[in-house]
């Protein structure tokens, strides 16, 4: 008894628009280029941020830095996807960047403010959120002082800022832990969360 053969390709994963977020400097930047140095098949996309940048920052590699009168042009434009001030500085991302992305048919990876999270789940509900944290408070603080770029008066700004950040923990749909000298641990379980995502059988559709 001979079988038609199966003809449908029942695993066809399309591309997922992932968000890492959380605390100011709970390590965003270090787990992102933690997973691009694993050659994953992703596309990240650049934040543009009119603050200048930190020692070792690179121009459209860590963000795409411009001044606060361009970025306010871009907004006025109508350019960017989402946009807000952090900390006295403007950060967003740009829609043609974006668009561009998807359309490459890879996973793209944002890296944004919990402020501007609210705004893509608005626009992409079916975006993956995921926040990081650190072990404790005395750990963030550390890594805080650690960067040398914070006074008395900023340091208490982002400690209060914390706050209310992690009082908005249900606009995520993972939390994960990036303890000091542990990144490798939390890089494999974004990693796990992307491979789950992929393996679902009714799938995120995304759309901006």
């Amino acid at each position: 008894m001979s079988h038609e053969p199966l003809k449908v390709n029942y695993f066809n994963p399309q591309p997922l628009l992932i968000i890492v977020s959380g605390l100011s400097g709970v390590g965003k930047d270090t787990l992102v280029q933690a997973l691009m140095d694993r050659r994953l098949p992703f596309y990240f996309v650049v934040t543009t941020t009119s603050r200048q940048p930190r020692e070792g920052e690179i121009d459209g590699v860590d963000y795409f830095f411009v001044s606060q009168i361009e970025f306010q042009r871009l907004v006025n434009e109508g350019e960017m996807l989402e946009h807000a001030i952090v900390y006295g500085q403007f950060k967003g991302v740009r829609k043609t960047q974006i668009r561009e992305a998807l359309a490459s048919g890879k996973d793209v990876i944002l890296r944004i403010d919990v402020q501007g999270v609210k705004k893509i789940r608005e626009l992409c509900p079916d975006a993956i959120t995921i926040f990081l944290v650190p072990t404790d408070e005395q750990e963030w603080i550390e890594r805080l002082l650690a960067r040398k770029s914070e006074t008395p008066e900023s340091l208490q700004n982002r400690i209060n800022a914390a706050k209310d950040e992690l009082n908005q923990l249900d606009l995520f749909d993972y939390v994960v832990l990036n303890a000091k000298g542990s990144l490798e641990k939390a890089v494999d379980t974004v990693e796990a969360i992307i491979t789950a995502e992929h393996h679902k059988v009714r799938p995120r559709q995304i759309t901006l």
